[in-house]
């Protein structure tokens, strides 16, 4: 009796589903017009690491003045500044404040209440995501590539 031959093929075992991570990410939106998120977080917490502003932009892979023009906002966006910069091609940089570094321990105090008080809430919103949902570009039109493409608003009907 001979040994049936394997097939060349592969088998095609559908893959299990990856687990669902639901985050929360905050934005603070302040009453003067200022705000904060992950990324100045993300940015201040780089500063104080590599003790530049220009350091940070590369580490980031963000560009030198969008870094500075976030630096520029956050300091404007509170009484007390945010970053130190001290000018010069040796010897120049940044640091964080006191306050600086007391505003993302305040940031990160905020996640982690959130995180504790919605987790129930974030666990129903998780168990109640499709599956198959898969996210198309900000703005992209209709799945459906045959359908009418929208009016503008100075269309008749």
């Amino acid at each position: 009796m001979t040994a049936p031959a394997k097939s060349a093929e592969p088998s095609t075992v559908p893959a299990a589903p990856a687990p669902t991570v639901t985050a929360i990410e905050l934005r603070l939106a302040f009453g003067n017009g200022g705000s904060l998120d992950p990324e100045d977080i993300r940015l201040l917490e780089t500063i104080r690491r590599v003790r530049s502003i220009l350091g940070a932009s590369r580490a980031l892979g963000t560009s030198y003045r969008k870094c500075w023009l976030m630096v520029d906002a956050l300091n404007h966006t509170f009484e007390t500044a945010v970053v130190d910069t001290f000018p010069g091609r040796r010897g120049g940089g940044a640091a964080l404040t006191v306050f600086g570094e007391r505003l993302i321990a305040l940031y990160r105090s905020l996640e982690r209440q959130a995180r504790k008080s919605g987790a129930g809430t974030l666990a129903e919103l998780t168990a109640a995501l499709d599956p198959d949902f898969e996210p198309r570009a900000s703005g992209a039109g209709s799945a459906d590539p045959t359908a009418e493409p929208p009016r503008s608003r100075s269309q008749r009907t």
